[in-house]
């Protein structure tokens, strides 16, 4: 069984997942035999020894006691369960960390991958009107932590379909909205991202809902988060994914062209330049 605490420096869900796998593997049990005795999916427990879900108290209790690791998964939990994220999106940031492929609907906000620092602090700020600056720039921080995801000029895959809300919420910082479009642009003009635009033109559409984030993984079934104000909800479960991709699929149907987005972004960035010399 496992004897050593995991280092909380190094990856401690990733860690805890490895463990897992040699623990079940170890008791002669598949993860849809480990699974029914959770009462969850041999999907789930796929999911937890990829590192894409968080293990909480209760399964960690559980899997002890089924898979007689002396405590090993209560003692380190806690180390897996820290993240610098709310916890209503702490779990869909760190499966979006190892994720090959993000698809995400944003209604209203630019997605966090996507935004500046400025327009990240704009949005905080606006969030946090009383908040002291130093809890503003941690939250900056964070975020422009996770959109080192795209560094990588090859993964993961990032389509992103923008409201044309999105592109007109400017406010009163026209400065701040035209360089977060232009860093849009060049993102999409660098090929890394695929950007469409939703415009105001199509209507009532799939996802009035609010906003819709789909994640595939090369070692675990794909995940789906969905998020309001303050809230969010990851599922696992393929009928809700699925419904989630069809919904995805009819936005991209219904959205403009990447080609005609993109000059539909770079156009409103112009509006927002100009706006700002007058």
């Amino acid at each position: 069984m496992p004897q050593k605490n995991l280092d909380p420096s190094s990856s401690p869900r990733a860690l805890l997942g490895a463990e897992l796998r040699v623990a079940r593997e170890r008791a002669g049990m598949s993860q849809a035999e480990l699974g029914e005795r959770l009462f969850v999916s041999g999907a789930f427990i796929g999911q937890l020894e990829a590192g894409t879900r968080r293990m909480h108290l209760e399964f960690a209790r559980q899997i002890d006691d089924i898979l007689d690791t002396g405590g090993f998964f209560v003692r380190n939990c806690g180390a897996a369960a820290k993240s610098k994220y709310p916890d209503h999106f702490a779990a869909a940031a760190e499966a979006e960390a190892l994720a090959t492929s993000i698809r995400e609907y944003a209604p209203q906000l630019i997605p966090g991958l996507l935004q500046t620092e400025a327009y990240a602090r704009a949005v905080f700020r606006a969030g946090h009107p009383t908040a002291p600056e130093e809890v503003i720039d941690e939250l900056v921080a964070n975020r422009l932590a996770r959109a080192a995801l795209l560094d990588d000029p090859t993964a993961p895959l990032f389509w992103c379909v923008l409201d044309e809300a999105v592109l007109r919420r400017g406010g009163e910082s026209p400065e701040v909205m035209a360089e977060a479009l232009r860093h849009i642009a060049r993102l999409i003009r660098a090929h890394r991202i695929i950007v469409q635009v939703l415009p105001f033109s199509a209507g009532m559409h799939a996802a009035m809902g609010g906003a819709i984030k789909l994640m595939s993984f090369d070692d675990a079934p794909p995940l789906s988060y969905v998020e309001g104000m303050g809230t969010g909800l990851l599922f696992d479960d393929p009928a809700t994914v699925t419904h989630h991709t069809l919904t995805y699929d009819l936005l991209t149907a219904n959205a403009l062209s990447p080609r005609k987005s993109l000059a539909l972004i770079e156009s409103v960035a112009e509006d927002c330049e100009h706006d700002q010399h007058a």
